[in-house]
Protein backbone atom coordinates (compact mmCIF):
# COMPACT_ATOMS: atom_id res chain seq x y z
CA UNK A 1 0.00 0.00 0.00
CA UNK A 2 1.38 3.13 -0.88
CA UNK A 3 0.79 6.52 0.17
CA UNK A 4 -0.83 9.04 -1.70
CA UNK A 5 -1.01 12.72 -0.99
CA UNK A 6 -4.05 14.57 0.57
CA UNK A 7 -4.91 17.98 -1.11
CA UNK A 8 -7.04 19.50 2.02
CA UNK A 9 -7.26 22.74 -0.04
CA UNK A 10 -10.32 22.30 -2.14
CA UNK A 11 -11.12 25.33 -4.75
CA UNK A 12 -14.35 26.94 -4.23
CA UNK A 13 -16.54 27.73 -6.88
CA UNK A 14 -19.25 30.57 -7.44
CA UNK A 15 -22.07 29.73 -8.08
CA UNK A 16 -25.93 31.52 -7.91
CA UNK A 17 -27.39 31.85 -4.88
CA UNK A 18 -31.21 31.31 -4.64
CA UNK A 19 -32.53 34.99 -3.36
CA UNK A 20 -35.78 37.30 -3.93
CA UNK A 21 -36.19 40.50 -5.02
CA UNK A 22 -36.92 42.85 -1.90
CA UNK A 23 -39.88 44.76 -2.96
CA UNK A 24 -41.75 41.88 -3.51
CA UNK A 25 -40.90 40.99 -0.27
CA UNK A 26 -41.51 44.53 1.19
CA UNK A 27 -45.58 44.38 -0.25
CA UNK A 28 -45.83 41.02 1.71
CA UNK A 29 -44.52 42.75 5.02
CA UNK A 30 -46.85 46.07 3.99
CA UNK A 31 -49.91 43.74 3.93
CA UNK A 32 -49.12 42.03 7.78
CA UNK A 33 -48.72 45.32 8.59
CA UNK A 34 -52.01 46.34 6.93
CA UNK A 35 -53.97 42.96 8.26
CA UNK A 36 -52.11 43.50 11.68
CA UNK A 37 -53.30 46.93 11.64
CA UNK A 38 -56.94 45.61 10.96
CA UNK A 39 -57.31 43.03 13.93
CA UNK A 40 -56.45 45.77 15.98
CA UNK A 41 -59.37 48.00 15.05
CA UNK A 42 -61.58 44.80 15.24
CA UNK A 43 -61.13 44.01 18.54
CA UNK A 44 -61.48 47.05 19.42
CA UNK A 45 -65.17 46.67 19.04
CA UNK A 46 -65.16 42.45 19.67
CA UNK A 47 -62.11 41.88 21.76
CA UNK A 48 -64.06 37.61 21.43
CA UNK A 49 -63.38 37.75 17.56
CA UNK A 50 -61.41 34.73 17.04
CA UNK A 51 -59.79 36.44 13.42
CA UNK A 52 -58.82 39.46 14.64
CA UNK A 53 -57.05 37.78 18.17
CA UNK A 54 -55.48 35.30 14.91
CA UNK A 55 -54.52 38.95 13.10
CA UNK A 56 -52.97 40.44 15.69
CA UNK A 57 -50.97 37.35 16.96
CA UNK A 58 -49.80 36.09 13.28
CA UNK A 59 -48.55 39.67 12.49
CA UNK A 60 -45.75 40.65 14.69
CA UNK A 61 -44.20 36.63 13.37
CA UNK A 62 -44.51 37.66 9.90
CA UNK A 63 -43.03 41.30 10.86
CA UNK A 64 -40.14 38.80 12.99
CA UNK A 65 -39.53 36.33 10.12
CA UNK A 66 -39.35 39.32 7.27
CA UNK A 67 -37.55 42.21 8.51
CA UNK A 68 -34.16 40.64 9.38
CA UNK A 69 -33.52 38.69 5.67
CA UNK A 70 -33.55 42.06 4.41
CA UNK A 71 -30.40 43.64 2.51
CA UNK A 72 -29.01 45.87 -0.25
CA UNK A 73 -26.75 45.43 -3.02
CA UNK A 74 -25.15 48.51 -4.84
CA UNK A 75 -23.74 48.52 -8.37
CA UNK A 76 -20.61 45.90 -8.47
CA UNK A 77 -21.17 44.15 -5.25
CA UNK A 78 -22.10 41.13 -4.22
CA UNK A 79 -22.83 38.92 -1.67
CA UNK A 80 -22.15 35.10 -0.31
CA UNK A 81 -25.10 33.43 1.20
CA UNK A 82 -24.00 30.53 4.08
CA UNK A 83 -26.26 28.42 6.03
CA UNK A 84 -24.77 27.60 9.23
CA UNK A 85 -21.33 27.50 7.80
CA UNK A 86 -22.20 26.33 4.32
CA UNK A 87 -21.25 28.35 1.24
CA UNK A 88 -25.06 28.62 -0.62
CA UNK A 89 -24.58 30.78 -3.44
CA UNK A 90 -23.68 34.58 -4.60
CA UNK A 91 -26.26 37.13 -5.34
CA UNK A 92 -24.91 39.83 -7.51
CA UNK A 93 -28.44 41.83 -8.40
CA UNK A 94 -28.41 45.09 -7.36
CA UNK A 95 -31.17 46.73 -5.46
CA UNK A 96 -33.45 45.62 -2.13
CA UNK A 97 -33.02 41.39 -1.69
CA UNK A 98 -34.69 39.31 0.69
CA UNK A 99 -33.52 36.00 2.12
CA UNK A 100 -34.67 33.42 4.70
CA UNK A 101 -33.58 35.19 7.78
CA UNK A 102 -31.35 32.08 8.82
CA UNK A 103 -29.01 32.38 5.99
CA UNK A 104 -25.98 35.06 6.61
CA UNK A 105 -24.74 37.33 4.24
CA UNK A 106 -21.06 38.84 3.84
CA UNK A 107 -20.32 41.31 1.04
CA UNK A 108 -17.83 41.70 -1.16
CA UNK A 109 -16.66 44.58 -3.65
CA UNK A 110 -16.52 42.95 -7.31
CA UNK A 111 -15.30 46.79 -8.04
CA UNK A 112 -11.64 47.45 -9.87
CA UNK A 113 -8.95 48.35 -7.47
CA UNK A 114 -5.99 50.26 -7.78
CA UNK A 115 -2.81 48.82 -5.80
CA UNK A 116 0.57 51.08 -5.98
CA UNK A 117 3.34 48.62 -4.34
CA UNK A 118 5.59 50.28 -1.30
CA UNK A 119 9.72 50.65 -3.06
CA UNK A 120 10.81 47.06 -3.02
CA UNK A 121 14.76 46.62 -2.88
CA UNK A 122 15.28 43.45 -5.28
CA UNK A 123 18.99 42.14 -6.80
CA UNK A 124 18.94 41.90 -10.58
CA UNK A 125 19.91 39.23 -13.42
CA UNK A 126 23.70 40.44 -12.48
CA UNK A 127 23.20 40.60 -9.02
CA UNK A 128 23.20 44.58 -9.36
CA UNK A 129 20.62 45.89 -6.51
CA UNK A 130 17.67 48.00 -7.85
CA UNK A 131 14.54 49.53 -6.56
CA UNK A 132 10.99 48.53 -7.84
CA UNK A 133 7.47 49.73 -7.18
CA UNK A 134 4.85 48.68 -9.71
CA UNK A 135 1.06 50.00 -10.11
CA UNK A 136 -1.66 47.18 -10.23
CA UNK A 137 -5.22 47.28 -11.07
CA UNK A 138 -7.01 44.27 -9.63
CA UNK A 139 -10.77 42.98 -9.24
CA UNK A 140 -12.51 39.88 -7.49
CA UNK A 141 -14.47 37.60 -10.17
CA UNK A 142 -14.88 34.71 -7.82
CA UNK A 143 -16.70 36.13 -4.69
CA UNK A 144 -16.37 32.48 -3.59
CA UNK A 145 -12.80 31.58 -3.80
CA UNK A 146 -11.85 35.42 -2.33
CA UNK A 147 -13.74 34.78 0.88
CA UNK A 148 -13.28 31.50 1.50
CA UNK A 149 -10.30 30.10 0.24
CA UNK A 150 -7.78 32.81 1.43
CA UNK A 151 -8.17 34.47 4.68
CA UNK A 152 -7.98 37.92 4.34
CA UNK A 153 -7.88 38.38 0.33
CA UNK A 154 -6.64 42.01 0.09
CA UNK A 155 -3.53 41.55 2.36
CA UNK A 156 -2.97 38.24 -0.07
CA UNK A 157 -2.51 40.64 -2.85
CA UNK A 158 -0.38 42.99 -1.00
CA UNK A 159 1.86 39.81 -0.37
CA UNK A 160 1.75 38.33 -3.69
CA UNK A 161 2.35 41.56 -5.60
CA UNK A 162 5.58 42.12 -3.86
CA UNK A 163 6.44 38.36 -4.64
CA UNK A 164 5.95 38.48 -8.19
CA UNK A 165 7.47 41.75 -8.48
CA UNK A 166 10.61 40.11 -6.91
CA UNK A 167 10.84 37.41 -9.34
CA UNK A 168 10.21 39.44 -12.29
CA UNK A 169 12.74 41.47 -11.31
CA UNK A 170 15.73 39.02 -10.13
CA UNK A 171 14.70 37.57 -14.11
CA UNK A 172 16.50 40.84 -16.17
CA UNK A 173 19.31 42.83 -15.66
CA UNK A 174 18.48 46.39 -15.39
CA UNK A 175 19.80 47.64 -18.57
CA UNK A 176 21.91 46.72 -21.22
CA UNK A 177 24.16 48.53 -23.48
CA UNK A 178 24.37 47.17 -26.42
CA UNK A 179 21.08 45.90 -26.51
CA UNK A 180 21.30 42.52 -27.04
CA UNK A 181 18.87 41.17 -23.91
CA UNK A 182 15.43 42.00 -22.69
CA UNK A 183 16.06 44.24 -19.33
CA UNK A 184 13.65 45.94 -16.78
CA UNK A 185 14.79 49.40 -18.22
CA UNK A 186 14.71 48.93 -21.97
CA UNK A 187 11.66 46.65 -22.54
CA UNK A 188 8.61 48.06 -20.30
CA UNK A 189 5.87 46.30 -21.98
CA UNK A 190 6.99 43.07 -22.28
CA UNK A 191 8.32 42.94 -18.85
CA UNK A 192 4.80 44.52 -17.44
CA UNK A 193 2.97 41.78 -19.47
CA UNK A 194 5.16 38.73 -18.09
CA UNK A 195 4.38 40.59 -14.37
CA UNK A 196 0.56 40.22 -15.23
CA UNK A 197 0.76 36.32 -16.27
CA UNK A 198 2.88 35.96 -12.93
CA UNK A 199 0.14 38.19 -10.89
CA UNK A 200 -2.49 36.16 -12.99
CA UNK A 201 -0.68 32.68 -11.99
CA UNK A 202 -0.33 33.49 -8.09
CA UNK A 203 -3.77 34.89 -7.26
CA UNK A 204 -6.02 32.61 -9.33
CA UNK A 205 -6.39 30.72 -6.32
CA UNK A 206 -8.08 33.79 -4.35
CA UNK A 207 -10.23 34.43 -7.53
CA UNK A 208 -8.47 37.73 -8.53
CA UNK A 209 -7.96 38.87 -12.05
CA UNK A 210 -5.19 41.83 -12.53
CA UNK A 211 -6.40 43.28 -15.58
CA UNK A 212 -3.41 45.63 -15.80
CA UNK A 213 0.03 46.41 -14.45
CA UNK A 214 3.21 48.67 -14.87
CA UNK A 215 5.94 50.10 -12.92
CA UNK A 216 6.21 53.25 -11.49
CA UNK A 217 9.72 53.30 -10.35
CA UNK A 218 12.62 51.57 -11.17
CA UNK A 219 16.48 52.75 -10.39
CA UNK A 220 20.00 51.41 -9.12
CA UNK A 221 19.98 51.34 -5.29
CA UNK A 222 21.23 54.72 -3.63
CA UNK A 223 24.45 52.28 -2.85
CA UNK A 224 25.31 51.68 -6.32
CA UNK A 225 23.17 54.49 -7.87
CA UNK A 226 26.75 56.71 -7.96
CA UNK A 227 29.23 53.86 -9.69
CA UNK A 228 26.39 53.24 -12.39
CA UNK A 229 26.07 56.58 -13.44
CA UNK A 230 29.44 56.81 -14.12
CA UNK A 231 29.64 53.52 -15.67
CA UNK A 232 26.63 54.96 -18.13
CA UNK A 233 28.43 58.23 -18.71
CA UNK A 234 31.81 56.61 -19.69
CA UNK A 235 29.80 53.71 -22.15
CA UNK A 236 28.02 57.08 -23.03
CA UNK A 237 31.38 59.19 -24.05
CA UNK A 238 32.81 55.73 -25.21
CA UNK A 239 30.15 55.00 -28.06
CA UNK A 240 30.12 59.06 -29.02
CA UNK A 241 33.68 58.99 -29.69
CA UNK A 242 33.04 55.64 -31.30
CA UNK A 243 30.29 57.25 -33.85
CA UNK A 244 32.49 60.00 -34.18
CA UNK A 245 35.36 58.57 -35.29
CA UNK A 246 33.56 56.53 -37.56
CA UNK A 247 32.09 59.66 -39.39
CA UNK A 248 35.77 61.45 -39.88
CA UNK A 249 37.52 57.97 -41.21
CA UNK A 250 34.43 58.45 -43.76
CA UNK A 251 35.00 62.26 -44.50
CA UNK A 252 38.29 61.93 -44.52
CA UNK A 253 38.15 58.83 -46.90
CA UNK A 254 35.87 61.09 -49.39
CA UNK A 255 38.18 63.90 -48.89
CA UNK A 256 40.93 62.11 -50.23
CA UNK A 257 38.92 60.29 -53.51
CA UNK A 258 37.65 63.78 -54.54
CA UNK A 259 41.06 65.51 -54.24
CA UNK A 260 42.41 62.09 -56.64
CA UNK A 261 40.06 61.93 -58.56
CA UNK A 262 39.63 65.94 -59.81
CA UNK A 263 43.20 66.30 -59.21
CA UNK A 264 42.98 69.19 -57.26
CA UNK A 265 46.96 68.23 -55.63
CA UNK A 266 49.00 65.45 -55.85
CA UNK A 267 50.07 63.89 -52.76
CA UNK A 268 52.53 61.28 -51.65
CA UNK A 269 52.39 59.13 -48.90
CA UNK A 270 54.21 61.36 -46.25
CA UNK A 271 51.75 63.99 -47.17
CA UNK A 272 48.99 62.04 -47.68
CA UNK A 273 49.43 60.79 -43.99
CA UNK A 274 50.04 64.34 -42.94
CA UNK A 275 47.19 65.49 -44.47
CA UNK A 276 44.76 62.12 -42.41
CA UNK A 277 46.31 63.06 -39.54
CA UNK A 278 45.28 67.03 -39.52
CA UNK A 279 41.72 66.31 -40.66
CA UNK A 280 41.46 63.55 -37.83
CA UNK A 281 42.56 66.35 -35.46
CA UNK A 282 40.01 68.92 -36.88
CA UNK A 283 36.95 66.42 -37.01
CA UNK A 284 37.95 64.77 -33.77
CA UNK A 285 39.24 67.22 -31.75
CA UNK A 286 36.50 69.03 -29.22
CA UNK A 287 38.33 72.56 -29.07
CA UNK A 288 38.12 74.57 -32.17
CA UNK A 289 41.19 74.36 -34.46
CA UNK A 290 43.30 77.17 -34.89
CA UNK A 291 44.45 77.67 -38.86
CA UNK A 292 48.09 77.46 -39.75
CA UNK A 293 48.71 80.12 -42.84
CA UNK A 294 51.42 78.61 -45.22
CA UNK A 295 53.12 81.01 -46.89
CA UNK A 296 56.07 79.37 -47.97
CA UNK A 297 56.33 76.35 -50.48
CA UNK A 298 54.03 73.32 -50.06
CA UNK A 299 56.84 71.60 -48.68
CA UNK A 300 58.48 74.45 -46.63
Amino acid sequence: MTDQPINHLTASRERRARTFSGYLVLLLLAVAIAVQVFGIGRLANDYRDALSIAAVIVGPLVLLFLLPGFYMLQPNQAAAITLFGEYRGTDRATGLRWVLPWEMRRKVSVRTNNFISDRIKVNDLRGNPIEIAAQIVWRVIDTAQALFDVDDYKAFVTVQVEAAIRTIGSRYPYDDFEHLEVTLRGNHDEVGVELRQELNARLAVAGITVDECGFTHLAYAQEIAGAMLRRQQAQAVVAARKTLVEGAVGMVEMALEQLSAKNVVELDDERRAAMVSNLMVVLCGERDTQPVVNTGTLYQ
